[in-house]
């Protein structure tokens, strides 16, 4: 175990668990994640790339320049920034902007004659089902919409209101409900969206939030997503519940350690990756060539050679952020007899032996180190031995630049529920250990 927390991490832990649960509040889905990220970018300095025209970089001068950020699908976000000598490596920290969710299909309107409109929907990852019935329910995500001069456009939406409610059937109806349940995505999974009225109304209001007429929808990438707010809970608001705590929990924290960090001799490297919880094998994925094509144009850019860029990526660094499992305090025996996550206890180093995650025992005592300077505590996770576990983002990512790896996370109950528990100091422990790594 780490040293003791210094008085620094205490005092502003409220503060950060704050801003952090207004973000994941405004960033319903993926593209809204990347969305914020981008405002916050530009309005510190950061200038936007575009992976379709040329780059021309330049290292930080006197305070400006050599602050960049890229986008791919709306849904995944590089940003990075250049010092201002010639870099040694990459120092970069990876989570990823999704989380799971039920997804909006083509034609989704069905209608139960005389009663209700329900929608069609298809499930996105790996989620607890259960959990979703009963809450108020919305839409949101992103839109493609015929512009005015004639090409299509790219808008976000978010239908800002109690939209939707997934009713569970009454215990007098499945009397074994209590006793267990496999649920049909088909059949019990689709939310109700109004009585008969309702009909040809979904894209009507969709689009009025849009801010565009339902005509000129040509495709969409909508999900819904649970309204219940975020809430600091427990006998010394020792927790916080929120929906999309993972990862989102790890992608602010570590974008606060970015955006806060001074200077370097190393190229910082903050990346967001989409569809984590479907494998990431898309474009926009971990497992894309986002990453290496990335690190790649910055090298060229900057009139570097490719032994330069081999030589930067053999002394580079990543830290995967992924949320980890707390112990259970109704199921102890589902833990791991001696590494056993406590919420507020310190950021989680999680190891797999057939390396699901990246961690060994350099980059392990790497982060350990950096989590001494920072002055936070630091656990460790595996999975009992006769459970298989998830990977994450490491091990995909470094399949496409090979450089040292930990994977890490904040500890959580109810992972892939659609309101989740953390606790509340831990956000500031990844964000204070963040900054110092970027400052290494």
């Amino acid at each position: 175990m780490a040293k003791k927390t210094s008085s620094k991490v205490n005092n502003v832990y409220k503060d950060i668990t704050a801003r952090m649960l207004n973000f994941i509040d405004e960033s319903p889905t993926c593209f809204q994640v990347i969305d914020n990220l981008k405002k916050r970018l530009v309005a510190e300095g950061y200038e936007e790339l575009d992976e379709a025209k040329e780059w021309k970089l330049a290292p930080a001068k006197s305070g400006k320049g050599g602050k960049y950020f890229v986008t791919r699908n709306d849904s995944s976000i590089i940003s990075f920034s250049i010092p201002k000598k010639d870099f040694k490596g990459f120092y970069m920290i990876a989570s990823h902007s999704d989380s799971p969710s039920f997804k909006i299909k083509e034609n989704p309107e069905m209608e139960v004659p005389g009663a209700y409109i329900k929608l069609n929907v298809e499930k996105y990852g790996g989620m607890l089902c259960a959990e979703w019935f009963d809450r108020p329910l919305s839409v949101a995500g992103r839109l493609i919409v015929k512009g005015k001069n004639g090409k299509a456009e790219t808008r976000l939406v978010n239908v800002d209101k109690d939209l939707l409610m997934l009713p569970a059937l009454a215990i007098h109806m499945n009397r074994e409900a209590n006793d267990g349940y496999k649920y049909n995505a088909q059949k019990d999974m689709l939310p109700i969206f109004g009585d008969d009225s309702a009909k040809d109304k979904f894209f009507e209001i969709v689009a009025k939030a849009a801010g565009v007429k339902a005509g000129d929808i040509l495709g969409h990438d909508l999900f819904l997503y649970n309204r219940v707010k975020p809430t600091v809970w427990g006998a010394s608001d020792e927790y916080i519940a929120s929906s999309r705590l993972d990862d989102q929990e790890c992608v602010y924290t570590t974008f606060e350690g970015f955006m806060n960090a001074g200077a370097s001799d190393n190229v910082a490297v903050h990346c967001v990756f989409d569809n984590e919880e479907v494998g990431s094998g898309t474009k926009q994925g971990a497992a894309s060539t986002f990453l290496k094509d990335t690190l790649t144009r910055i090298n060229e850019s900057l009139g570097r050679t490719n032994e330069q860029y081999y030589t930067a990526v053999a002394q580079s660094f990543m830290i995967s952020a992924d949320n980890a499992h707390a112990i259970h305090p109704n199921n102890l025996d589902k833990a791991d007899p001696v590494n056993r996550p406590v919420m507020n206890k310190g950021i989680v180093i999680k190891y797999n032996a057939n390396q699901r995650y990246t961690t060994d025992a350099v980059s392990a005592a790497t982060f350990k180190m950096m989590c001494d300077k920072a002055g936070v505590p630091y656990q460790s996770f595996t999975n009992r031995s006769d459970m298989p576990g998830g990977s994450t983002l490491g091990n995909i990512s470094t399949a496409q630049v090979a450089v040292n790896t930990v994977d890490i996370g904040l500890a959580q109950l109810a992972m892939h529920s659609p309101y989740e528990t953390a606790g509340s100091r831990d956000p500031e422990y990844l964000a204070a250990v963040s900054q110092v790594f970027y400052e290494s």
